[in-house]
């Protein structure tokens, strides 16, 4: 079984910073494009950064120059560094992965989606 578990968040005072952790358990052969979103209460669920097998990141503008996507392949974890952060970021943060598994030189793909980490930002 594969599955995304995720670290980090918490809470942070405005300008400050926080880091989230999403590391693939199981068996894994590679892992495609990577997603975080965010999900605030009251609020419909945003995309906020895409990063690709080759490490190339997308941002959201609310996001973008704050916020870096970064990824390990080695060790199957994906990463969200949160700087400056403001207290319009307070979410539950998830990361999706498409998880590669190779079985017979068939390569499946599975949509997979960690458990959330909340991040308050606060004073």
């Amino acid at each position: 079984q594969v599955k995304l578990v995720q670290s980090g968040g918490g809470t942070a005072q405005p300008g400050g910073s926080l880091r989230l952790s999403c590391a693939a358990i199981g068996r894994i052969d590679s892992i495609n494009d990577v997603k975080w979103y965010r999900l605030a209460p009251g609020k419909e669920r945003e995309l906020i950064a895409t990063i690709t097998r080759g490490g190339i990141a997308n941002y959201r503008d609310s996001v973008k120059g704050r916020f870096t996507a970064s990824r390990d392949n080695a060790k199957n974890t994906l990463y969200l560094q949160m700087d400056r952060l403001k207290p319009e970021d307070t979410a539950m943060y998830y990361c999706y992965a498409d998880i590669v598994l190779i079985v017979s030189f068939r390569e499946d793909e599975y949509p997979s989606w960690g458990q959330g980490s909340p991040v308050t930002v606060d004073v």
